[in-house]
């Protein structure tokens, strides 16, 4: 009790430290909560790096060949301890359909998205972002509808959640957020840094107006950068357990540096227009402000051939390598192989007795 100070502040002083250190306690003594994040995105993004740093695992990271699961767990001071699980989609769009594995009625409720962009390929940004965004988002509201039948009143609940950032916002009437918490990862910012100055205004403009129109957070992460590694870390730490978000003291939103921007704290006005190409202004035909900025950044940026094409064959893959089952897999190859002579062989014996029969 220092000098000048009436038993009165003594006393509000104490009640105060109580009423933390009981928001605290129940803070602490809650049960354990279990959460999902889900990590879509371009091929060879850096999905599975942001996981390991996460993770604090340190590995070399490893091509992800379909949906690939995992989990982590936070120790709190009552010993609960609180799991995120893990799902990590791989290449790029070609098996988008499996995000229903990891969007379904028991974990839309606590469940987050990270996609993650190769800003290194922007002739592939956009079809990607646009072909995942459209299956998560399907994924997301048919697994909300199913569980608001079970527990009415989640659906408004999670609706709210959404929307909750543009409470105040002037843009409130022209967004449409995602049904789930979203980040939008740039990823290779080392590389994408080193693009000329006009083509990276553009690439950011666009992902400032998809992030903001989703109502999601956006940011670029590279990982010869110690502090967008340690930004994107805090960040997979907020989806997964609800901690803290990176700062809002360190938004940043000039295309020339590592672009950090919060759900809810970007603007159209501050945007600005689409960037659209010089001559097709008389050409575009959209139908609404996504279809216009999809126009205007394809005009800049064509994009390559949405057709999925056939992957590599992971059982060749020398990292998947098992001696066991590979000796196996050989040997009906083999056997294959046989029955596919001896089938053709066959058929150009019966061949030669039509022809036989025929004369």
């Amino acid at each position: 009790m220092s000098k000048g100070d009436s038993i009165w502040d003594l006393a509000i002083e104490t009640v105060h430290h109580q009423e933390k250190d009981g928001k605290e306690g129940q803070q602490e003594n809650r049960p354990a909560e279990e959460s999902s994040v889900l990590l879509m995105g371009s091929k060879s993004s850096g999905k599975t790096s942001i996981i390991l740093r996460f993770l604090d695992r340190d590995e070399a990271a490893k091509p992800t060949t379909a949906l690939e699961f995992t989990f982590g767990r936070r120790a709190r001071n009552n010993l609960a301890k609180d799991v995120v699980n893990i799902w990590e989609l791989g290449g790029g769009t070609f098996l988008s359909r499996l995000v229903d594995t990891a969007i379904n009625v028991n974990s839309v409720r606590q469940l987050a998205v990270m996609l993650v962009l190769d800003l290194s390929r922007p002739d592939d940004l956009w079809v990607t972002m646009e072909t995942l965004l459209k299956q998560a988002r399907a994924a997301a509201d048919r697994s909300i509808t199913e569980l608001d039948k079970l527990q009415p009143g989640v659906k408004q609940a999670l609706r709210k959640k959404a929307w909750e950032k543009y409470d105040e916002h002037p843009d409130k009437e022209m967004v449409d957020p995602f049904p789930v918490p979203l980040v939008i990862v740039g990823g290779k910012y080392d590389v994408f840094q080193d693009f000329d100055s006009e083509k990276r205004k553009i690439i950011c403009k666009t992902l400032r107006f998809v992030a903001h129109n989703y109502g999601a957070s956006l940011l670029f992460f590279s990982l010869k950068m110690k502090q967008l590694i340690d930004r994107g870390r805090v960040m997979f730490n907020h989806l997964s357990f609800g901690a803290a978000a990176p700062q809002l003291k360190s938004m940043q939103l000039e295309h020339n540096k590592p672009i950090y921007i919060p759900a809810g704290a970007d603007g159209f006005q501050q945007i600005g227009p689409p960037p659209l190409p010089e001559g097709n202004v008389g050409t575009m035909s959209a139908r609404n402000p996504v279809e216009l900025w999809k126009q205007a950044f394809t005009g800049h940026f064509p994009q390559v051939s949405a057709v999925p094409t056939v992957q590599d064959d992971p059982a060749k893959d020398p990292q998947y390598a098992e001696s066991s089952i590979d000796a196996m897999r050989q040997q009906k190859d083999e056997e294959l192989e046989r029955y596919r002579k001896n089938a053709e062989r066959k058929a150009r014996e019966i061949a030669r007795m039509r022809d036989g029969l025929k004369m």
